[in-house]
C-alpha cells in the first residue's frame, strides 16, 4: 500500500472513519475549544475516539490535525506546538491502529490553511508551502501511513499542498471540497477538477464534506471517469443551526445505503464528514460488507493546456478598452450625492458625453461616505445617458463572497468597466463604528477579475460566459516611496490588470519620473487631471489628502487670483499637463470638482483627438 495506493484500493472498498471535532466537542473537549490541542490536553478522549471509530468498522483512520497547521494553530497562539501536535496526533491514531484485530491505515490529515493566498490574501505561496511541509514531517514521524489534504476549496492552495508534501515519498490524497447545488454537476467541474489533481501525479482523489452523501454520488461519478478510484466523506446532509450549534441527521441508514450508491459510482475509500459519528460509519460498514466492486486501472488523464496559473483567459469587451488600444480614451469622474436622485449625474454624463468622453466613472463610497452602489448607479446611467461606465468597486465594505457575488451582477447589468480599489476605512467615513471587512485588497480584487474573465470564481466553479471585464487599477505617481508604487503597480499588473487610472498630476516632472521608474513595462495609463478652482481647494489637497501634490508655484497663483478668475487658470493648468503628457500615455483620468462638470469638458478641448460619436 505505501507504494501504490491506486493499486492498493483496486478491487476493493475501503471504509473510512467520521468526524473527529463534533465528536470531541460534545464528549468534553467544549465547543469552540481548538480541536487540534486536544491531542495533548485530552489524549485519552482521541484516542478513544480513534478506537470507537475502528470497532465500528473504519479501515482508515484520519488524525486530528486538520486544523494543526502553523497558520491556523496561531488563531490560538499555539504556532510555536505545530510539531507537537501533529505528532501526538499521529502517535495516539497509531496507537489505536496498532491495537486493531486487522489492518487500519492512518491517514494523517491536513486541511487549508484558513487565509487566503496572494494576491487575494497576504499569505505568500512559499509561506504556504512551508507550513504544510512543517505539519506533513510531524505527522509521518508520528507514524501516519499516507497524508489526505482535504477540504480544499482553492485549487491553487491545494497544489502547494501538494508540492510541499510529495517529496516525503509516502501516498497522498488530495481531497475538493463541492458546493451543494446541481450546477456544479451539470457544468462538469468534478471531472475538471479530477482530471486536474490527476494530472499532478495524486495517489488517489477525492471529495469530502459540503455535500451530503446523495450529491456526492454524482460527483464521485464525475471524478471516476477520468480519475479511477476515488475517496469520498460526504457529510449526512445539510446542516441545521439548533441552539446556537451546528446539528446534522442522525439517519444512519440512509447515509449508509447511500454508501452503497458511493461505491457503486467509483468511491472505493469511504468515509464520512462534518456531523458523522461511528454510528455513521458502523451501518456504512455493514452496507458494504457484501459490495464487490469491479476491477479496473484507469490511468491519470493530461489536464487541458492551461496559462502559468490554471486559466485561460480572456480580454476586456468594451468600448472603452477599444479606445484605449485604438488612441486616446477619457473617462471623467462625476460624485454621486447622497440619497438615491442621481438624475443630476445622468445629466452630467449627457453633457460629457456631447463634449467627447469615452466613460463616466462612478466611485465607491470614497472617504468612506454613504452613497448608491455604483454598479447600481452605472446601469441607470448607462441605459438614460449612453454613455459607458467605469463603476469604482472596494474592498472595505464585502467580503470574499460579497466581492464575487457584486461582480457577477455587474456582468448581467452590462456593467464591464471595474476600477478595483483598496477603499478607504469605514472610521474615517460617515459611520465610524461600522466594521470594515478587507478580506482582500486591490491586487486580490484584480486577481479574482482576471478569474472571472476566464470563465470562473476563485473556487473554479464556472460563472457562465466570460463577462470580457476591463480591469482598472490605480498609481499615484507623486507617491513618497515611488518605487514601493512601481513594484505595487507591477503587481497589479501580474494579477491582471488592463489599465491605470493615477491620481491627479499637477507638473509633468512627476508623471516623466514615474514613467522612468516603470521602465521598459508596458502599461497604459489615464493620467489624472484635477482642475482646481480656488486657493482653498489647493490648499486643502496637498496638505491634508494623501497622495496629492500640488506645486507652490500654483498654489501661490491661485491666492492671487479673483473668485471667477481661479477656476479659469485650474483649467489651463490641466489642459497643458494634458497637452504636454498626451504622447506619453493612453488616456485623461478628469476629476472636476462636484457639480464642475463643465471644468471637466473644458479640459478635454486640449486632447488632440477626435470625439465623434455614433
Amino acid at each position: 500500500m505505501k507504494t501504490n495506493l491506486r493499486e492498493y484500493l483496486d478491487g476493493r472498498v475501503l471504509v473510512g472513519d467520521g468526524a473527529m471535532g463534533t465528536l470531541l466537542a460534545e464528549r468534553g473537549v467544549g465547543y469552540g475549544h481548538p480541536y487540534a490541542r486536544a491531542n495533548l490536553t485530552h489524549p485519552d478522549l482521541v484516542r478513544g475516539a480513534h478506537e470507537e471509530y475502528v470497532r465500528a468498522g473504519a479501515r482508515a483512520i484520519e488524525t486530528n490535525t486538520f486544523a494543526a497547521s502553523r497558520i491556523k494553530l496561531a488563531e490560538h497562539a499555539l504556532e510555536d506546538r505545530v510539531r507537537e501536535i501533529n505528532l501526538s496526533g499521529a502517535a495516539l491514531a497509531k496507537e489505536a491502529a496498532e491495537r486493531a484485530s486487522t489492518e487500519v491505515l492512518v491517514l494523517g490529515a491536513i486541511g487549508p490553511l484558513g487565509m487566503p493566498l496572494s494576491p487575494v490574501g497576504s499569505l505568500t505561496p512559499e509561506e504556504a508551502r512551508e507550513a504544510f511541509a512543517e505539519q506533513a514531517e510531524a505527522l509521518l514521524e508520528g507514524g501516519a501511513d499516507a497524508l489526505i489534504l482535504e477540504t480544499f476549496t482553492d485549487l491553487r492552495e491545494l497544489r502547494l499542498a501538494y508540492e510541499a508534501i510529495r517529496a516525503f515519498g509516502v501516498p497522498v490524497i488530495a481531497s475538493k471540497t463541492f458546493v451543494e447545488d446541481g450546477e456544479t454537476l451539470a457544468e462538469g467541474l468534478p471531472e475538471r477538477v479530477a482530471r486536474e489533481l490527476s494530472s499532478w501525479g495524486v495517489d488517489l482523489v477525492g471529495a469530502n464534506c459540503t455535500v451530503g452523501p446523495q450529491r456526492m454520488a454524482g460527483i464521485v461519478e464525475q471524478m471516476s471517469a477520468v480519475a479511477g478510484p476515488i475517496a469520498a466523506y460526504p457529510t449526512p446532509g445539510l446542516p441545521q443551526l439548533v441552539d446556537g450549534r451546528v446539528r446534522y441527521t442522525q439517519d444512519v441508514e440512509h447515509f449508509a445505503a447511500r454508501g452503497l450508491t458511493l461505491a457503486a459510482a467509483g468511491a472505493r475509500l469511504i468515509g464520512g464528514c462534518c456531523g458523522t459519528t461511528p454510528k455513521h460509519i458502523a451501518a456504512l460498514a455493514r452496507a458494504l460488507e457484501d459490495f464487490v466492486p469491479e476491477r479496473r486501472t484507469t490511468r491519470p488523464q493530461a489536464a487541458a493546456k492551461r496559462s502559468d496559473d490554471g486559466t485561460v483567459r480572456s480580454g476586456p469587451a468594451t468600448r472603452l478598452a477599444e479606445r484605449l488600444e485604438e488612441g486616446f480614451a477619457i473617462a471623467v469622474e462625476v460624485d454621486l450625492p447622497r440619497g438615491n436622485d442621481i438624475s443630476g449625474v445622468v445629466e452630467a454624463a449627457r453633457l460629457l458625453k456631447e463634449r467627447g468622453a469615452d466613460a463616466i466613472d462612478i466611485s465607491d463610497g470614497a472617504r468612506a461616505r454613504l452613497r448608491m452602489h455604483p454598479v447600481a448607479a452605472a446601469k441607470v446611467v448607462q441605459e438614460e445617458a449612453g454613455i459607458e461606465v467605469v463603476a469604482h468597486i472596494s474592498c472595505r465594505d464585502r467580503n470574499i463572497l460579497g466581492l464575487q457575488a457584486d461582480l457577477l451582477g455587474a456582468a448581467a447589468l452590462g456593467v464591464k468597466n471595474i476600477l478595483a480599489v483598496t477603499g478607504d476605512p469605514a472610521q474615517i467615513g460617515d459611520y465610524p463604528e461600522a466594521t470594515s471587512v478587507f478580506d482582500t485588497d486591490s491586487i486580490g480584487l484584480i486577481h479574482i477579475l482576471s478569474r472571472m474573465n476566464a470563465g470562473e470564481d476563485l473556487a473554479g466553479n464556472s460563472v457562465g460566459r466570460a463577462p470580457g471585464f476591463l480591469i482598472g487599477a490605480a498609481f499615484n505617481p507623486t507617491a513618497e516611496d515611488l518605487r514601493s508604487e512601481v513594484e505595487r503597480l507591477r503587481r497589479k499588473l501580474e494579477a491582471g490588470a488592463h489599465a491605470f487610472w493615477t491620481q491627479p498630476v499637477f507638473e509633468v516632472g512627476a508623471l516623466e519620473r514615474a514613467l522612468e521608474e516603470i521602465g521598459d513595462e508596458r502599461v497604459r495609463l489615464l493620467l489624472g487631471l484635477l482642475p482646481l478652482r480656488s486657493a482653498r481647494q489647493a490648499e486643502f489637497l496637498h496638505h491634508e489628502v494623501p497622495g496629492i501634490s500640488i506645486p507652490e508655484r500654483i498654489r501661490r497663483r491661485l491666492a492671487d487670483l479673483s473668485p471667477e478668475d481661479a477656476p479659469l487658470y485650474g483649467v489651463e493648468v490641466a489642459q497643458e499637463i494634458l497637452a504636454r503628457t498626451q504622447h506619453l500615455v493612453s488616456g485623461a483620468y478628469i476629476m472636476p470638482p462636484a457639480g464642475a462638470p463643465e471644468l471637466a469638458a473644458a479640459v478635454m478641448e486640449a486632447a488632440e483627438r477626435p470625439h465623434s460619436r455614433s
